[in-house]
């Protein structure tokens, strides 16, 4: 998965999507991992935002920010000392 930009609820809800299905995971696996019911990971793809998130959103927005997704690098301890 490559860099992905997220300026709305929606988009986020999106890119969660495409990253739940090319790990070939079902809602409701997906759900069992996070502890989240199948029907509350339907509602974040869908962008449906919690207070919390939307919140973030329109922080991020107001400062003229946006939110980039992306995979998390395999780096270890070593990596992170490299870095100070």
């Amino acid at each position: 998965m490559t860099d992905q930009i997220a300026r709305t609820e929606k988009q986020l809800g999106a890119i969660l999507r495409r990253a739940r299905k090319q790990a070939r995971l079902s809602q409701g696996a997906l759900g069992e991992q996070t502890h989240l019911r199948q029907g509350t990971v339907s509602r974040l793809e869908a962008g449906e935002p919690a207070v919390q998130l939307r919140t973030l959103m329109e922080a991020l927005s107001a400062l003229n920010l946006e939110l980039v997704v992306r995979p998390r690098s395999q780096g270890g301890p070593a990596d992170i000392e490299d870095l100070f």
